[in-house]
């Protein structure tokens, strides 16, 4: 059998350096890439070392583990306990999903002939299994698997910044109420151009108890505007109530967006609960989230603070109401 020690060395260099870089993004840690660098070579050496008989004794759980701390020390220094012990949880872990992620390929693409041809029985009556991949398949499957982490995990992160920007919204019309999750964004600019009131943008199909059907199959179409001349065609209760609002789209055309004038709209955000009477509520014939987390867009001036606000927590509240009022 010839062993290509420097296609070995090349690959795990490659391999522990991916895996120290995917480390430093998930705990947000700027590496400095020479020290990188370095750690990714002591732990390719180790691997080299294998094929030393007389360093055996080197492939203990002891060792392995002190040649981790070393190489979390040359990547990213100390820094404090609490920091060390959490970025070495994070290397563990991203090690574990890549070598669980490299067999499970492995396992997902062997016919059934081959997965029984590695299984063998001991005369003690244990089983056994024989475990053959190929090095160019190690590393193709290794990209695959850290790829896909992260995709995942940005995911998981970019769920997680925006769970605090979700809150509970009411609209009260009279004894009619429509509740849905908001996302509240603070570059939210749209208002009335003549009241300056603020517009909360809803989706019209959670509305579609209300409203007749031909205005939902026009607020689809985007022809809103359409509407208000047909406002004698078909009875509606809330008639007096209804609004022409202009916005520009991405797209910078403008167009008119249908608005519902509320008796008022209520937010519960992080703890607070907020109350707003001068509030428009445009009615978006699309989804707004395409997973399904909100349905409304929550404009920055319903979660200023008012009269009618409720603080469970007054320090934490003014605070919050204070960031927000500054961002509007």
């Amino acid at each position: 059998m010839v062993v290509y020690i420097d296609l070995i060395f090349l690959a795990n260099l490659f391999i522990d350096a991916v895996l120290l870089m995917v480390t430093a993004w998930m705990r947000k840690i700027r590496p400095v890439w020479w020290r990188l660098m370095v750690s990714a070579g002591i732990g390719a050496m180790y691997v080299v070392m294998m094929f030393v008989p007389e360093l055996s004794f080197l492939f203990t759980f002891l060792i392995k583990l002190a040649l981790s701390v070393i190489m979390l020390l040359v990547a990213f220094g100390f820094g404090s306990m609490q920091k060390y012990l959490r970025t070495m949880g994070a290397f563990y872990m991203i090690n574990f999903v890549a070598a669980g992620g490299i067999l499970g390929m492995h396992y997902f693409l062997q016919n059934t002939g081959e997965l029984f041809n590695g299984i063998w029985y001991t005369a003690s009556g244990g089983m056994s299994f024989e475990l053959k991949i190929a090095f160019w398949f190690i590393l193709c499957a290794f990209g695959g698997v850290m790829l896909f982490f992260r995709i995942v995990q940005s995911s998981k992160q970019r769920t997680e910044r925006m769970s605090g920007f979700l809150g509970q919204v009411q609209v009260w019309i009279g004894q009619d109420h429509i509740e849905c999750t908001g996302l509240l964004d603070t570059g939210n600019q749209l208002y009335d151009p003549l009241t300056r009131t603020p517009v909360m943008v809803m989706e019209a199909a959670l509305w579609e108890s209300y409203l007749p059907a031909s205005w939902l199959r026009k607020c689809s179409e985007g022809n809103a505007d359409q509407m208000v001349m047909e406002l004698g065609d078909e009875s509606f209760s809330w008639q007096d109530r209804v609004r022409l609002v202009p916005y520009r789209g991405i797209n910078r055309n403008h167009s008119f967006m249908l608005a519902i004038k509320p008796d008022r709209v209520e937010v519960v955000m992080n703890g607070v609960h907020f109350v707003h009477h001068r509030v428009l509520i445009g009615l978006d014939g699309g989804t707004l989230s395409a997973e399904g987390k909100y349905r409304a867009i929550i404009h920055p001036d319903v979660t200023a603070q008012e009269e009618g606000s409720v603080d469970t927590n007054q320090k934490r509240d003014a605070h919050f109401s204070e960031h927000f009022t500054e961002s509007g």
